[in-house]
């Protein structure tokens, strides 16, 4: 029959001198009791359990005695003699523990974390500096405050709703928006291992089924424009101000573009000679490909008048040399609403609109024509394989009528009269 320790307790533990000593209760627990470094202590002391793994013998530490006492030293050998039992190795165990605990504080990401990583590493992406600004600014209002401490790993759809449901149906594009930057955030997290879970952010078949569409709550509202029987007399009054930013907004009526291919517009994208300006593709908003605009003669001249200041590659720069600001164009046109010369509200962007509506009353060019003006896709994607040409030269007769008509006396009208009609 085998020897049996005898099972001491917590008073006899306590007497034990110097040694290794088998305190029984469970099979190979001991005490190993060590000298003393100093007269005033008691000599060190430590838990060991002595086990078998795998036909070696493993001498496994179970913590310091007294800090460990005798109940729990007996718990802790216990766990491990059933371990051992099932096949498992304790040592291999506590490093795989090790291992996975590291791996964890590795991939524990906050929201805050993933979004900033991720508008760090697309900040090239944006078209300019106010876009970087506004798709930050968006995540740290409405997102931070719900989800930025959380855990990417383990924010739940609720936890979206949260974010989206207050501004949802009362500012419904900010919400929208704000919706697709989070399920990119979402995309980074999952592909660079940081959540294992589905993207919550995700519209099909999760918010949407949660959310209203954000066409139902509401319409559209498109930017105010001047009707095209006003332009005469608008280009006009627009002539008389003087300044960068009205000659800017100038250009911008009679090329039909963006504002912003407008103001970051330079002198080496303009050729003279063969009469046309190549917007870059980093300077159109649907950055598909170079979009070139066939000058006119209005257009030239008007080049031609802007100072040309060595040393700014601007064509249209603001005092410093840099690019004007977005809301340059838009102070001239409010200025010349304060003043009455601008008898209704319009924006700059709206004169595309009038350019289109003009192009569709009042001329017999094809539809798509005055879409490739505005640098608006045609047809499907069928279509464009097989129709490459941007049509250049026909573009450059709508562009001679558009300028013309822009500058008739009046086209017809007198400001007094259009204020009366008004």
């Amino acid at each position: 029959m085998p020897k049996t320790n005898k099972v001491l307790n917590a008073a006899e533990v306590k007497k034990l001198e110097i040694g290794t000593h088998f305190v029984g209760g469970v099979g190979g627990l001991t005490l190993v009791i060590g000298n003393s470094t100093s007269v005033t202590l008691r000599p060190p002391a430590s838990w060991v359990l002595r086990v078998y793994v795998g036909g070696k013998r493993r001498n496994l530490g179970l913590g310091s005695y007294p800090e460990i006492t005798l109940p729990e030293a007996r718990i802790r050998a216990k766990v491990l003699k059933s371990k051992v039992d099932l096949g498992i190795d304790p040592r291999l165990d506590k490093i795989a523990q090790r291992s996975s605990i590291r791996k964890s504080q590795v991939t524990a990401k906050t929201f805050k974390d993933c979004a900033d990583i991720y508008i760090d590493i697309h900040n090239s992406d944006y078209k300019n500096a106010k876009h970087a600004k506004q798709w930050r600014s968006t995540i740290e209002t409405y997102a931070y405050p719900v989800i930025g401490n959380l855990l990417v790993s383990e924010i739940t759809l609720n936890d979206i709703l949260e974010v989206l449901r207050p501004i949802w149906t009362t500012k419904t594009e900010t919400a929208k928006r704000l919706q697709g930057r989070i399920e990119k955030i979402f995309n980074y997290a999952i592909t660079s291992g940081y959540r294992s879970k589905d993207n919550p952010a995700k519209w099909q078949g999760y918010l949407s089924v949660q959310l209203p569409a954000p066409g139902g709550i509401k319409q559209v509202v498109h930017q105010a424009s001047l009707p095209y029987k006003m332009l005469g007399a608008f280009m006009q009054e627009l002539q008389m101000r003087s300044g960068m930013a009205a000659r800017a907004l100038e250009f911008l009526i009679l090329t039909g573009v963006r504002s912003g291919s407008v103001r970051q517009a330079k002198w080496d994208e303009i050729d003279f000679i063969a009469r046309e300006w190549k917007i870059p593709s980093d300077h159109t908003k649907t950055r598909q490909g170079e979009h070139r605009v066939p000058l006119t003669d209005q257009m030239v001249t008007l080049l031609k008048s802007v100072k040309n200041t060595v040393g700014v590659a601007y064509i249209f720069p603001s005092p410093s040399g840099a690019m004007l600001s977005d809301m340059a164009l838009t102070q001239v046109m409010r200025k010349m609403k304060a003043s009455g010369a601008l008898p209704v509200d319009a924006v700059p962007h709206g004169f595309r609109s009038t350019f289109k509506v003009w192009a569709v009353e009042q001329t017999i060019y094809p539809s798509e024509l005055s879409e490739i003006v505005l640098m608006h896709s045609v047809g499907n994607s069928v279509y464009e394989a097989y129709q490459r040409s941007d049509l250049f030269e026909k573009r450059r007769d709508i562009m001679c009528d558009w300028n013309k008509y822009a500058y008739l006396p009046q086209s017809h009208l007198n400001i007094e009269l259009i204020k009366r009609c008004v």
